[in-house]
């Protein structure tokens, strides 16, 4: 294959990943996912929205120092003050880059309330703009797929000869389909002039559920960019999804001959990771990463398997970063062992790291018959989880339960070092439990959501609980897996709280990110 047969990722989970209701991740989560996707082989790592927090420029600042490999990218709206405060966070950076956009169909020229001539005038000044403090300048219309064609040509043109490098075309509520996402950017580059000097790009969103099928087609058309995220995170449906257009064009290199730098044996850990910080869950029939993808349970099925795994798979597990056997640990497993499958599963733990999770893992082999893949991994997260945020702890928990309600709980919390007790009644033993940490701990945060999945099978399966917060704008979310579903509900709640606190007191740099409004550069 040649360079023009090679397609570049760009991964904006930090930015419009993060923009999923509940998403936020904390200023030290974004430099570890950011540092995942460096070493994964990611091209362009779009780090966040500077001007929106000085928490967002704080982490892209960083995110731009540390990065080994790839560009860090920062978005900016199409003006001076935007575009200079992403600069100063980008500037850094081994390879950096500003991603500068303003909205070009009829709806979105009505939010800044200009004429096609008077927006068509910031676009040259502003993309210059960039480009005098910048070599590597990316632009967008965004809702590019609802612009009118005379338009969308006259204002691409604009920014190409205004000096963007990279021309980006968002298809921001995800209107378009695989054949017109194609035609589009076949159009764009035979039509308009300058067009062979730039790369152009494609953002899909999921809204009907064809981003992947668009981004694919788009890159048929000639696009050689991707914008993604991993596990397709993002507003509303979400985004493509990073994982399935990488797998996507590696097994289909027959009809898609295209090649991208990424390490696709990374994919099923950063993924993991990201639902993790993220508090969002990947579903089980998720492509590539879910839970299921590589699961056969049908009879037929099973027995192709047997013979012949490849008739009914087509990638190997290890190919995307899955082990090809689920090996139990138990209760004689030893520490050696521990991290050694921990490492298979790609965490990497220090020995005072080790320690601490291998007297978790004890603790959980002695509920279990079995301790299986799954069960380590949600032993990791919840670890990971309590590793960040601990000013509220659950230091005891019983709950009293019958076949008529009110249930009971009674719980001790340790609160800034010091262990409180109460007891509470509620509409089963969750709600007891919820209600008994309230009355220790008096806040206004609403729950928004609360779900519950067993991470393996039989009556002793861990159950990871997830619950998402709110409290005057501010979102969190919590996670906790525990044999003991109360138990898990509980902590779940209070990390979640944690979160909020940290939030609510502005000690993470994250505390107001989504303070800005017109945010969404597709």
């Amino acid at each position: 294959m040649s360079e023009k047969d090679h397609v570049l990722i760009f991964d904006t989970t930090l930015r419009d990943g993060e923009q999923s209701p509940g998403a936020t991740m904390s200023h030290t989560e974004k430099l570890e996912i950011a540092g995942l996707l460096d070493e994964m082989g990611v091209d362009i790592i779009e780090a966040g929205f500077p001007i929106a927090s000085e928490g967002d420029f704080q982490a892209v600042s960083e995110i731009a120092k540390r990065a080994k490999s790839s560009v860090i990218c920062g978005l900016a709206r199409a003006n001076y003050k935007d575009i200079d405060r992403c600069w100063e966070a980008v500037r850094h950076a081994k390879k950096p880059r500003i991603h500068t956009f303003i909205g070009t169909s009829p709806l979105h020229r009505a939010i800044p309330n200009l004429t096609m001539d008077e927006m068509a005038e910031r676009i040259h000044d502003t993309v210059t703009h960039a480009r005098n403090l910048c070599d590597n300048v990316q632009w967008s219309p965004m809702d590019a797929t609802r612009t009118e064609w005379d338009y969308l040509t006259r204002v691409v043109e604009i920014a190409i000869k205004a000096g963007a490098t990279t021309i980006n075309i968002p298809d921001t509520v995800g209107y378009t389909a695989p054949r017109e996402s194609a035609d589009l950017i076949r159009r764009l580059i035979a039509e308009v002039p300058g067009a062979d000097d730039v790369v152009f790009a494609t953002h899909c969103h999921n809204d009907l559920g064809m981003a992947t099928a668009n981004s694919l087609a788009a890159v048929e058309g000639g696009a050689r960019q991707i914008e993604c995220t991993i596990n397709g995170l993002g507003e509303r449906a979400g985004n493509t999804a990073l994982e399935e257009v990488v797998m996507a064009m590696r097994v289909r290199g027959d009809i898609m001959p295209y090649k991208t730098d990424i390490d696709a044996t990374k994919l099923m850990h950063i993924s993991r990771r990201v639902a993790t910080v993220s508090g969002f869950a990947v579903q089980y029939n998720k492509a590539i990463v879910g839970k299921n993808a590589f699961a056969h349970e049908s009879g037929i099925h099973q027995d192709g398997m047997l013979k012949n795994a490849e008739t009914f798979e087509i990638m190997r597990p290890e190919d995307v970063g899955l082990t090809e056997t689920n090996i139990v640990m138990g209760k004689h497993s030893g520490r050696a062992a521990l991290r050694s499958k921990l490492k298979e599963l790609g965490y990497e733990l220090g020995d005072n790291q080790l320690k601490d999770v291998f007297v978790r893992f004890k603790a959980l082999a002695d509920r279990k018959k079995e301790v299986f893949e799954d069960d380590l991994i949600a032993l990791m997260r919840d670890q990971e989880t309590g590793e960040v945020h601990d000013r509220i702890k659950v230091k005891f928990l019983r709950v009293i339960c019958g076949t008529e309600a009110p249930q009971s709980a009674d719980i001790i919390l340790e609160i800034d070092g010091k262990e409180q007790r109460a007891t509470a009644k509620g509409d089963g033993p969750v709600d007891a439990a919820f209600n008994a940490v309230k009355e220790l701990f008096p806040h206004n945060a609403h729950l928004q959501l609360y779900q519950v999945h067993a991470v393996t099978e039989g009556t002793d399966a861990q159950a990871t609980v997830s619950v998402r917060m709110e409290e005057e704008g501010r979102i969190a979310t919590g996670e906790s897996a525990d044999t003991d579903t109360v138990v898990a509900s509980a902590k779940a709640y209070v990390n979640a709280l944690n979160r909020l606190l940290v939030r609510r007191e502005k000690s993470d740099p994250d505390a107001d990110v989504k303070t800005v409004s017109y945010k969404d550069a597709g």
